[in-house]
């Protein structure tokens, strides 16, 4: 199977940025907000992404995947080249979180029930390389999600801020959404994480604290927790190739940010959104057997989290 993970910035020289997006004229719901996806290993929802896109390339119903998990953190394929990633990622065990590396594009992000996950899977039957175009879905689809708030919500990288991307969403200069693809044949994903409520701050720190650890730079000595921030630098060691610095004070949730309704508030209002434009139709379930998301869910670990 062929497949891209571009970052929020690759893209083909050709591309037209400038014409209205074409949007399907239906789309299906498979809303796993709560109950389904909570408590699952992370790599479930992954599984179940890289799965109904391969279905929507061979001709179902474009799809909305809505989904949030407990706790967990989620790498990029850089972040696992880092040296010292193996032994950050079991630091994040011991913190409790369930640890993935995603076959999608992007860098570190950490998900709890405040980080609602939106996945928008749709076909591309004549293999475009359209990458920022098609960023563009998410980017309209959050914002028609926050229409209602009143924000003025803000596209573009935002420097300092975790997974960064030149689709970075932002209010007033603090990152809330941070915007992923992959690119399957005939069908691609875009992903968004959205940052709906708690602390930006304290996300942040963690993922600084996870950067430092794995690059070799911080402090390799007792667990801090999660809400700590972290502590300078030691000695002169460089930072390893791949290293993000992040600064927490760049990372807010919508809350934070005057957006009230928190996870259910935004879920709601891409529900809203999406009825207001186009039918919807809403599933039970994903349709996939469960032997085939183990299986795909062992592939992805097998394959990427090494």
């Amino acid at each position: 199977m062929s497949a891209k993970e571009p970052r929020g910035g690759e893209d083909c020289a050709c591309e037209d940025l400038t014409s209205p997006l074409v949007w399907p004229a239906s789309l299906r719901l498979l809303d796993r907000f709560s109950g389904q996806a909570v408590g699952t290993d992370v790599a479930h929802s992954f599984a179940v992404d890289e799965l109904l896109c391969r279905r929507v390339g061979e001709g179902e119903e474009p799809l909305v995947h809505l989904w949030r998990h407990p706790r967990a953190f989620v790498m990029g394929l850089r972040d696992r080249r880092l040296p010292h990633a193996a032994a950050a990622m079991e630091w994040l065990r011991g913190l409790g979180y369930d640890v993935l590396v995603r076959n999608s594009g992007g860098a570190a992000v950490p998900l709890d029930p405040g980080v609602v996950n939106v996945s928008l899977i749709l076909p591309n039957p004549e293999r475009s390389l359209a990458f920022r175009r098609d960023f563009r879905y998410m980017v309209e689809l959050v914002k028609g999600a926050l229409t209602s708030s009143g924000n003025e919500v803000e596209a573009g990288e935002i420097g300092g801020a975790y997974c960064p991307g030149d689709y970075d969403l932002s209010i007033g200069g603090r990152k809330f959404c941070g915007i992923a693809q992959r690119r399957q044949t005939k069908a691609f994903v875009v992903q968004g994480f959205i940052v709906t409520e708690g602390s930006g701050v304290q996300r942040a720190a963690l993922v600084r604290e996870f950067y430092e650890r794995a690059s070799g730079i911080g402090s390799c000595g007792a667990a801090r927790t999660e809400a700590a921030a972290p502590e300078p630098a030691s000695g002169d060691l460089e930072p390893a190739a791949g290293y993000l610095d992040v600064r927490p004070e760049t990372m807010a949730s919508l809350e934070e940010l005057g957006v009230p309704g928190g996870a259910e508030g935004f879920r709601t209002g891409v529900l809203n959104w999406l009825e207001e434009r186009l039918p919807v139709r809403h599933l039970a379930d994903a349709g996939i057997p469960g032997d085939q998301i183990e299986a795909m869910m062992q592939a992805l670990r097998s394959r990427y989290d090494r």
